[in-house]
């Protein structure tokens, strides 16, 4: 079995931490931080900073690597994959509860929490997340470094693009395209294509800010 590294040990980390364990994807987890002081957090030991990334994975401290960043920073989320990316392999965790198509495609990084479900031809792109119970219909495209909250539940056909929020249960109709950055607010109904980046509110969705 494995040993996973997680960059980023607040509540997202542990979380990620807790499933690859718990459902026994991985033997063992490590963290790396650039903001605690801990030696230690929930039983998981602090190996070092983002600095200290490809040393370790020369000394064989770790296997893959999942960036457990949370959705107000994947603008960061997305330049450290983009920086570890051709030398340090990233895992890829998928709860044994949540159902993947085989045609599905879910890409290098991405954490899929219990209870999703993702249909047909899909595909999730890297080092994205779909936090508990997300249901992706067949044919959709969400985009990397994208955040799902709970419940999110998207139709067949629609492409979101990268570094997107997506708030708890939002539903997203079929043959839509979200614009890159945007953030649609826990709740909303997305009945047509947003072509503008930013925060998306209500039912029908409106333009927020």
């Amino acid at each position: 079995m494995k040993t996973l590294a997680i960059i980023g040990s607040g509540d997202l980390g542990q979380q990620i931490a807790h499933y690859a364990i718990t459902d026994l994807k991985y033997q063992k987890v490590v963290f790396f931080d650039d903001f605690t002081t801990e030696k230690e957090v929930n039983s998981f030991s602090v190996i070092g900073t983002t600095k200290d990334i490809e040393s370790a994975f020369k000394n064989q401290l770790f296997d893959e690597i999942i960036i457990a960043i949370g959705y107000k920073h994947l603008a960061v989320k997305k330049q450290l994959f983009e920086q570890l990316q051709a030398t340090i392999p990233f895992g890829t965790l998928v709860h044994s509860t949540s159902w993947v198509d085989p045609t599905a495609i879910i890409e290098k990084g991405c954490v899929i929490y219990p209870g999703c479900v993702v249909d047909a031809h899909a595909v999730i792109k890297a080092n994205s997340v779909l936090n508990i119970s997300c249901s992706i219909a067949h044919d959709t495209v969400v985009g990397s470094h994208c955040f799902l909250s709970p419940r999110v539940a998207v139709a067949g056909f629609v492409t979101i693009q990268e570094q997107t929020i997506i708030g708890i249960n939002a539903t997203l109709i079929d043959n839509i395209t979200i614009a890159e950055k945007t953030q649609i607010g826990g709740g909303t109904v997305v009945i047509k294509s947003i072509e503008k980046s930013g925060l998306y509110v209500g039912n029908p969705a409106k333009f927020i800010r």
